[in-house]
C-alpha cells in the first residue's frame, strides 16, 4: 500500500514537474498578463536584422569604404572555411548538428557544473544566436517580472529556448552556423565574420587555416580578456584551449595539434577599420553627403541598413592619383619648410607677419570655447589654459607625431602645412575617376575639390576666352600686348592690369599665344570687348556655380571656384560643347542586392562643337608655343611623348594658390595647391606659381594612368569636329607641332628662364 502510495507520488511528481515547464513555457510565450515580456515574432523570425555596415564600391568592383555604426558586412556559408565551424562546433556546441535548438543532455549537465563551481554555459549556438539577433534579454521584451532576481533569468532562458526551436524550424543548419558567425562580435570594432577575418589577417573567412581559426573562435568568449592585440598571452591560451578541443572531437589529429599550438598568434596584418584610413577618404566624406540625403528621402539608415553603393571612381586610378599627390607634396613641404624656417608663413601684402593670426584661430576653436565658458568668458584665463600643454597626436609626413604640446603651438605648427586637391574625370560620361581632397583626411577633415573655393587665377582665363570664340574671335585673332584701362563710374577709379612682370612686350600676338603665355593685357582686352556679364553668362553655362563678380577683374580669376567646377568646364571643351555634370554615384542596391536607385549625369549642349574644339586648340598652346606655360611638362615626365595634350596654370597674385587644369583625350583632371589660409604661402613666383606647385602633380599621375594598360586610357590627338572651318594654323605663326615632325622636336622648344612669369 504504501509502496503504490510512493510510487504515485513519485508519479504525480514527474507530471507535476513536466506540467509546470509546459505551463510556464506557455505562460512565457503568450506574455500571461504581460509578466514575462514579448517574444520576437514570426516576421522577426523571417527577417532577422543586424547592423550592416553600409558598402562603397569602385566602378571595378574594390570595396572603398563602409560606412557603419558596427562594421558588419554578412558572408554566405559557402565563405566559410571547414576550419572554422570544426573550430566552432568543436568549442561552443559539439552536437550542433543533432538537437533542433536545444542540447537537452547539455542542459542536464549544467547541474553537474553547478554543482562543481564551474560556470561552463550550456547555450546551444542557435540559443546564442537568438539572444545575439533578437537582444531577447533586452528591454523590448521585459515584463513585470523580467526585474525580479531568478526569476529573470529563468524568463530570458525560456524565451531563449523557445526563440531557438523556431529558428530551427525556420532555417536549415547551415543557415543558422552562418548567421551566427555574422552577428558576433570579435572585437576590434570587427563584428561579424568577414570583417574579423580581414581586421586580424587581412583575408576572406574562406581562406582562413586551422590556427586563425582557432583563434577567432577562441575571442568569442571575451573579445577583449582574450584579444590578441591586447592580451597576446591568453589570445594564445585561449587558442589553444579551442585546438585541443578540435582534437578532442577528431577534427585534428594529435601531431597536427602539437604542431598547431607551437606556433605563435600572427596578427602581423592586424587593422581595425575607420573612416580615417584606407583610400578615398575625402571622396567618401562627400559622398557621405548625398547618401544621408538618399537615405532620409527614402526611409534608410546608411549606417545599419546594408547599403551597396557602386560609384564611378577607378580604384586604380584613385590609388595613382593619391599616390602622385603624395609624392610631389612632400617634395613641395620639404621646399615650404626651408623656405620658411625660422620665421612664420602667416605674412600680410607687405610681408609682414600677421598679428595675432595664431590668437584668431585658436578663438574659433571648440576648445577654445569650452575654456573660455569653464572661465566665465574670462579670455585670458582661457588663453592660459589654450598654452598648456596635453597629449596629443600632430600630421607629420613620416607618420602621426606622438608628443606633449599646447593646443596653441599645435596650431602654429599644422598652418606651416601646404594643401591641395585633385579631381579626375570622364570629359564624356561626367565619370568622376580620382578624387583626393587633401593631404591626410585623419588629421585635415576639409576638402579641397568641392568644399574649397579660391581664386583661380588664370586658370580662369580659358572661360574667358571661350566666351570669345563663341562671339567671332579665333585662336589667330590677333591683339597688341599693351596695357588696356577699365574705368569705375560708380567710384570715380581706373584699373590697369599688369602682366606679372610688370611689363607690355608691345607684340602682336594671336589669343592662342597669349593664353599659352598667360599675358594678362590681352586678356584684360578680350573681356573690355565682351563685357564681365557676358563671361559671367557663360561661366555659368560651363558649370560654375560659385557667385562670380561680374567686373573686369574677373578675367584674371578673381572670384572663388572649386576644383569640381573647373574641372566641370573644362570637360566641356573635350566633350565637344556638351556639359556634362560631374558625378559620382551609378548605383544603390539594398543588402540583399535589388537596385534602389540609378543615377544617370545631366547634360547640356551649351557651346557648338567648333567652339569647343577651338577651345582644346587654345589649350595645347601651353605645352606648345614659345614661352608656354606648361612647357615644363616635357621635363616632368612622358605623358606629352606621342600624344595631344592641352592645359593651364594659374597662380594669384600674392602666390597664395598655385592651379594646374589638364586636358587628354580622355580625361580632365584639376589641381589646386595652397595653404590652409591664403595668407599662408610662397612670396617668390619662382616657388609660388602653378606650374611648380600643381602642374607635376598632374604629369606624375597621368604617367601612372597611361603606363596601366588595364584601364584603357589611350594617349592620341583629341577628336575635331568635321564641320570645323576654321584655319588654325594662323598662317605659320605658331611654332610646328613637334609631335608631327621627328621626335627631337620636343628637345628644340626653347624655355628661357622667365618662361613660367605670366601664368
Amino acid at each position: 500500500m504504501n509502496r503504490n502510495r510512493t510510487i504515485r507520488s513519485i508519479w504525480f511528481g514527474i507530471f507535476l514537474f513536466f506540467g509546470s515547464i509546459i505551463l510556464w513555457t506557455y505562460a512565457v510565450a503568450l506574455d500571461v498578463f504581460g509578466l514575462f515580456g514579448g517574444m520576437p515574432g514570426t516576421e522577426n523570425l523571417a527577417n532577422p536584422k543586424s547592423e550592416l555596415a553600409s558598402e562603397v564600391y569602385t566602378s571595378d568592383n574594390v570595396l572603398l569604404g563602409k560606412y557603419f555604426k558596427e562594421n558588419r558586412s554578412p558572408a554566405r556559408f559557402t565563405d566559410l572555411s571547414p576550419h572554422l565551424l570544426r573550430a566552432l562546433m568543436a568549442t561552443e556546441d559539439v552536437r550542433f548538428e543533432k538537437h533542433s535548438g536545444i542540447d537537452l543532455k547539455g542542459t542536464l549537465a549544467i547541474l553537474w557544473y553547478v554543482i562543481r563551481f564551474d560556470k561552463r554555459g550550456s547555450s546551444t549556438l542557435t540559443q546564442q544566436l537568438a539572444k545575439n539577433l533578437f537582444a531577447t534579454r533586452g528591454e523590448l521584451y521585459e515584463g513585470s517580472l523580467s526585474h525580479v532576481p531568478g526569476i529573470r533569468t529563468a524568463i530570458f532562458k525560456t524565451k531563449e529556448w523557445i526563440t531557438a526551436v523556431k529558428l530551427e524550424k525556420t532555417y536549415t543548419k547551415q543557415e543558422i552556423l552562418t548567421m551566427y558567425l555574422n552577428t558576433v562580435h570579435f572585437g576590434s570594432n570587427a563584428f561579424g565574420i568577414k570583417t574579423a577575418a580581414r581586421t586580424f589577417f587581412n583575408t576572406s573567412p574562406d581562406k582562413l587555416n586551422a590556427e586563425q581559426s582557432a583563434m577567432l573562435v577562441g575571442v568569442l568568449k571575451a573579445p577583449t580578456l582574450y584579444s590578441p592585440v591586447y592580451n597576446p598571452a591568453r589570445a594564445l591560451n585561449r587558442r589553444n584551449t579551442v585546438i585541443e578541443q578540435m582534437e578532442k572531437y577528431g577534427y585534428l589529429t594529435e601531431a597536427e595539434a602539437e604542431s598547431l599550438k607551437m606556433r605563435p598568434v600572427d596578427i602581423g596584418q592586424y587593422r581595425v577599420e575607420n573612416h580615417n584610413e584606407g583610400f578615398g577618404t575625402y571622396f567618401r566624406a562627400e559622398l557621405k553627403k548625398d547618401l544621408l540625403r538618399f537615405c532620409r528621402e527614402k526611409g534608410y539608415d546608411l549606417y545599419s541598413d546594408g547599403l551597396k553603393i557602386y560609384t564611378t571612381i577607378d580604384s586604380r586610378m584613385q590609388r595613382y592619383a593619391e599616390q602622385s599627390l603624395d609624392s610631389h607634396m612632400r617634395y613641395q613641404q620639404a621646399i615650404f619648410f626651408r623656405y620658411w624656417k625660422g620665421k612664420n608663413p602667416w605674412v600680410d601684402e607687405e610681408g609682414k607677419e600677421i598679428k595675432d593670426f595664431i590668437l584668431n584661430a585658436a578663438r574659433r576653436t571648440s576648445l577654445f570655447q569650452a575654456y573660455k565658458e569653464q572661465y566665465n568668458g574670462n579670455e585670458d584665463s582661457a588663453i592660459a589654459a589654450f598654452r598648456r600643454p596635453l597629449r596629443t597626436t600632430l600630421f607629420s609626413w613620416k607618420g602621426g607625431l606622438d608628443t606633449i604640446v599646447s593646443p596653441w603651438d599645435s596650431i602654429a605648427y599644422t598652418k606651416h602645412f601646404l594643401h591641395s586637391g585633385l579631381m579626375s574625370m570622364d570629359p564624356y560620361t561626367g565619370h568622376i575617376k580620382a578624387w583626393v581632397g587633401g593631404i591626410n583626411y585623419k588629421f585635415f577633415k576639409y576638402d579641397h575639390v568641392r568644399q574649397g573655393r579660391r581664386q583661380p587665377g588664370s586658370a580662369f582665363k580659358p572661360i574667358v576666352y571661350a566666351t570669345a570664340m563663341d562671339n567671332g574671335f579665333t585662336p589667330c585673332t590677333e591683339m597688341v600686348d599693351a596695357p588696356t584701362t577699365f574705368y569705375n563710374e560708380e567710384t570715380n577709379t581706373y584699373w590697369t592690369p599688369k602682366n606679372s612682370d610688370g611689363k607690355y612686350s608691345g607684340e602682336k600676338m594671336t589669343l592662342r599665344k597669349a593664353m599659352a603665355q598667360s599675358i594678362n593685357s590681352i586678356a584684360a582686352q578680350v573681356m573690355k570687348k565682351l563685357g564681365p556679364a557676358r563671361v559671367v553668362e557663360y561661366a555659368k553655362k560651363l558649370g560654375i556655380e560659385s557667385p562670380l563678380d561680374s567686373v573686369p577683374a574677373l578675367c584674371l580669376g578673381a572670384s572663388d571656384v572649386s576644383v569640381f567646377e573647373l574641372v566641370s568646364a573644362y570637360s566641356t571643351f573635350v566633350s565637344g560643347g556638351t556639359w556634362t555634370k560631374p558625378y559620382y554615384i551609378a548605383r544603390i542596391a539594398d543588402k540583399n542586392g535589388n537596385t534602389l536607385a540609378t543615377f544617370n549625369p545631366e547634360k547640356k549642349e551649351v557651346i557648338s562643337a567648333e567652339t569647343a574644339y577651338m577651345m582644346v586648340h587654345m589649350l595645347m598652346g601651353s605645352t606648345k608655343e614659345r614661352n608656354g606655360t606648361a612647357l615644363g611638362l616635357h621635363r616632368l615626365g612622358s605623358t606629352l611623348a606621342g600624344n595631344e595634350v592641352g592645359g593651364k596654370t594659374g597662380t594669384t597674385s600674392n602666390y597664395s594658390d598655385g592651379w594646374f587644369l589638364g586636358i587628354t583625350k580622355q580625361l580632365v583632371t584639376g589641381i589646386w595647391v595652397g595653404g590652409e589660409d591664403r595668407c599662408i604661402h610662397f612670396r617668390s613666383f619662382n616657388y609660388g606659381q602653378g606650374s611648380k606647385m600643381a602642374m607635376p602633380i598632374w604629369s606624375y599621375y597621368m604617367d601612372k594612368v597611361y603606363a596601366d594598360r588595364s584601364l584603357g586610357i589611350t594617349k592620341g590627338p583629341f577628336k575635331r569636329p568635321v564641320s570645323l572651318s576654321v584655319d588654325l594654323t594662323c598662317s605659320g605663326k605658331v611654332m610646328p607641332d613637334p609631335l608631327l615632325g621627328d621626335s627631337s622636336g620636343i628637345q628644340k622648344v626653347q624655355e628661357p628662364a622667365n618662361q613660367d612669369l605670366n601664368d
